[in-house]
């Protein structure tokens, strides 16, 4: 069964990154611990390594894109004994196009300023524990954390909330 690398995520925060060059080719034995590709974020530029061998069947993000979301295949490694050709096939033919539609810079901006409140809303799936109509705020953990430590603060008489 072939094995799928992943764009990894080099941050906490990091959504997104660009996969400036392969140091592997398709072809090529990769052994665990191998660097297989370098990775630009905002911040820094890092090496990915290998966690699994065989063969590099497949480079689905070729080298140069920018834009490429973090979990989203880059490449396909063939285990040993199973067909290179076959490993790949199927696999991210459409990643390289969402890759390059990667959104504006400005954009990215506009969305991480907007207040918690504004955060998009998902819809809740057919599932019998919850009930019908309820609406569902994605968040993240920091912010939860956040607010979680502000209501308990408040709940004390001795703490002194700044903005309060």
């Amino acid at each position: 069964m072939p094995i799928e690398i992943l764009m990894p995520a080099l941050s906490p925060t990091m959504e997104e990154g660009n996969l400036s060059k392969w140091l592997k080719n398709e072809g090529d034995k990769i052994v665990a611990g191998d660097v297989i590709a370098e990775i630009e974020t905002d911040k820094a530029t890092m090496e990915v390594e290998a966690v699994d061998e065989g063969t590099l069947a497949k480079i689905v993000v070729p080298a140069g894109t920018e834009g490429v979301k973090v979990n989203a295949v880059i490449a396909v490694l063939a285990v040993d004994g199973e067909d290179v050709d076959k490993a790949g096939e199927g696999i991210g033919e459409e990643a390289p196009a969402k890759a390059e539609a990667a959104p504006a810079p400005a954009a990215a901006k506009s969305e991480a300023a907007a207040p918690v409140a504004a955060a998009p809303k998902t819809e809740v799936a057919a599932d019998p524990d919850i009930p019908a109509g309820t609406e569902m705020v994605s968040t993240t953990v920091r912010e939860a954390l956040r607010d979680a430590m502000a209501e308990e603060m408040r709940r004390d008489g001795d703490v002194f909330v700044m903005g309060e």
